[in-house]
């Protein structure tokens, strides 16, 4: 007999208790391994309109609700007695007539009204006109082929804005999304039918799962709330599983899914290729720590490819590989650069350029084109450093990076992007490298010479490269031409669509930080217009004080009294521009009374505690919770960095990184966000609250 689990008996499973958890997993294991084990007490549920639907006995209270037939039994929820046979008799499992994928269905019957949630409490308004229906010129054989359940055709076609998302929060996932894209002006992509098992179809994939043997059940069950490990979008497993006759790079809005498709490309990879090893990476230790906890879930009960495919950041498997290719390399420290070229600047007379202008321009131009010469510097393109500079000005300033240079080859140090270019020309010699494929998560904040890295690594090569990232969230890195570097990824790149983590209020509103199209150097073009969040929550709050000890207030009060409506401490974020601004974050925090932690380089989120940070460090969390603060007007965009521009062009590029580093923090949130700062505010809160045309 066939088993499989439902996402909703995952969902419920993670909303008990530590102890019930156990003795669920006991019994489920045991009906793994002998379903029709006589001693399991098996209850017809008569009353329910399913009449596959049984119910399973954990204890005195809990019960697992399973849904039986001669050749599959399909754990479906979990929970205390009445609640579990309540779930029950409001669902059935349905063979869609049209698409032929299996539904989880919500008996319409049972539903007495579509509740619209009042999220704020309003003064008495004035009479409005009824709203106009959405759907109603949708014929009912196109809803159909959209997985809309027939029972519900009427409900959708009387849909309007105001009851959309409660209406979808009744449908399967496949209907919902494509009713929340035509809704936003887009066409939803449809499945093909097929009459195959119905388990099979793309868009049953996406909520059951098929368990192989104890051990793939007890990783499903083990990490519930990481649902990605085991159930996947359609349209994520489509770009997983495709052939790609070069470099490719799946992007997408923050909270659709790219991590997550990076993850399962690189085992897809392994898989395939039983011979080779595969590369996962991103820029940075912490994300990478994060990859490895993911890829161990994702892999428990497959050691041979989890052996085969490594994970680590980019700047650690870059010194690995360096060390093994050519040789040990001592890489300069911030402070040891920032010496070098303070003391070059000093030496050289005739200027008055800034430190902080020369750690840009040797950052930026001079380091990360490797430029060793005062003709290569001289002729240079300038894309991402736009300061205009006469050929007498650049005179000056090739004499300090000239020093600098010197100095730095006195210390026997070198740069990570001398280390990465010397890497890249070894590799293009012929020097054999032990991965033959390598996906790379956060793609968007990778570096000039890393990329060149990778473009020797694998170049044109089938399948060789996998990007996933997104250029609206590009924080760490200037844009750069990557086809000039060797990666075209030019009709192989595909935008996600769909939003898992945020609520449709907190991405709207989040989105307005950001043009509705992102363009990278190449000129590839990512629309976030048609972006879709698959459930509805609270608005987000803006909010602007008097003074910062108002706003530590309000900020403490607001994050206590969602730890009294149910958020446990770990599912909170604070979020600062910088470390300047931590003090204050740190005093609201300790106002609210929750526990909190400021996180370190490691990004390390501690059960039991909140979690303060600056907005750097963001990269990759994920609470229920986000408050976003100090959002002064000199805090972001920083006034440091507009102090130290040159020109009207880099000017525009410092308030684009700083709109995304912000849009970054804001996006982090899951259900409730709030964004507040101490008059005068940040120009971006007004870009938050205004009303695009």
């Amino acid at each position: 007999m066939q088993t499989l689990i439902a996402d909703t008996f995952a969902d419920s499973l993670a909303r008990l208790t530590g102890d019930e958890q156990k003795a669920v997993k006991t019994t489920a294991f045991d009906l793994q391994l002998n379903p029709a084990n006589p001693g399991m007490k098996f209850h017809r549920l008569d009353k329910a309109k399913d009449k596959n639907f049984w119910s399973v006995r954990v204890n005195s209270d809990i019960r697992i609700i399973v849904h039986k037939t001669a050749g599959s039994l399909l754990l479906c929820y979990v929970d205390h007695h009445d609640k579990a046979y309540d779930w029950a008799g409001r669902r059935k499992l349905e063979t869609h007539p049209k698409t032929g994928a299996a539904q989880m269905v919500e008996v319409r019957e049972t539903v007495q009204e579509i509740v619209v949630p009042k999220y704020v409490e309003t003064t008495k308004a004035k009479p409005t006109a009824v709203k106009k229906s959405l759907f109603a010129k949708i014929t009912d054989d196109v809803l159909l082929g959209y997985g809309v359940p027939p029972d519900w055709l009427a409900d959708v076609k009387a849909a309007n804005e105001d009851t959309l998302f409660a209406l979808a929060e009744h449908l399967p996932a496949e209907a919902a999304e494509a009713l929340l894209e035509l809704a936003t002006g887009g066409k939803p992509r449809v499945a093909p039918a097929t009459d195959a098992n119905p388990f099979e179809h793309p868009d049953a994939r996406r909520r059951f799962r098929v368990m192989g043997s104890v051990e793939e059940l007890e990783r499903a069950l083990e990490y519930p709330w990481d649902k990605w490990t085991v159930f996947l979008h359609p349209e994520q497993r489509q770009w997983i599983e495709k052939d790609y006759a070069g470099p490719a790079r799946v992007s997408g809005s923050a909270g659709t899914g790219k991590t997550i498709v990076a993850l399962h490309r690189a085992v897809y990879l392994a898989r395939q290729h039983p011979d080779a090893r595969v590369l996962l990476t991103t820029f940075s230790d912490a994300l990478a720590n994060a990859l490895q906890t993911r890829l161990r879930r994702l892999l428990g009960n497959e050691p041979r490819i989890a052996e085969r495919l490594e994970v680590a950041s980019v700047p650690a498997i870059g010194r690995r590989l360096h060390e093994a290719l050519i040789g040990p390399v001592k890489i300069a420290d911030r402070e040891t650069i920032r010496k070098s070229l303070a003391e070059a600047a000093l030496a050289v007379t005739g200027h008055t350029f800034s430190l902080r202008f020369l750690l840009n321009e040797w950052d930026q131009i001079v380091d990360a084109w490797q430029l060793s010469d005062w003709e290569s510097y001289r002729d240079v393109a300038r894309l991402g450093r736009k300061t205009r500079l006469s050929e007498a000005q650049r005179a000056i300033l090739w004499k300090i990076f000239q020093l600098a240079q010197v100095e730095l080859s006195r210390l026997k140090r070198s740069t990570e992007a001398a280390m990465f270019t010397h890497l890249a020309e070894a590799i293009t010699k012929g020097k054999a490298l032990p991965f033959a494929y390598v996906v790379l998560d956060e793609a968007q904040d990778v570096s000039i010479p890393q990329m060149r890295f990778f473009a020797a690594m694998a170049g044109d090569r089938p399948n060789g490269l996998f990007f996933a990232g997104d250029i609206g969230q590009q924080i760490f890195q200037q844009p750069f031409s990557w086809k000039n570097l060797g990666v075209d990824i030019r009709g192989r790149s595909r935008t996600l669509r769909v939003n898992y983590r945020t609520s449709h209020q907190i991405r709207s509103q989040a989105d307005k930080l950001l043009e509705a199209t992102v363009t990278d150097a190449d000129l590839q073009q990512e629309d976030r217009t048609d972006t879709v969040s698959v459930f509805n929550g609270p608005p987000p709050a803006v909010r602007k004080f008097v003074k910062a000890t108002e706003e530590i207030t309000a900020v403490g009060e607001w994050l206590a009294s969602l730890a009294k409506s149910g958020v446990v401490p770990d599912e909170f974020g604070v979020f600062v521009r910088s470390p300047a601004q931590l003090d204050r974050a740190k005093q609201a925090a300790k106002a609210s009374g929750v526990p909190f932690r400021v996180l370190d380089e490691s990004v390390k989120i501690e059960a039991g505690f909140l979690s303060v940070s600056t907005m750097h460090l963001a990269k990759g969390l994920e609470f229920r919770a986000v408050a976003v603060m100090a959002c002064d007007d000199d805090v972001i965009p920083l006034q440091e960095r507009m102090s130290a521009v040159g020109d009207d062009a880099d000017l525009k590029e410092v308030y684009d990184t700083e709109r995304q580093l912000l849009y970054v923090a804001c996006t982090r949130a899951r259900d409730h966000l709030l964004v507040s700062g101490a008059i005068p505010v940040s120009e971006y809160l007004d870009d938050l609250t205004a009303t695009k045309p």
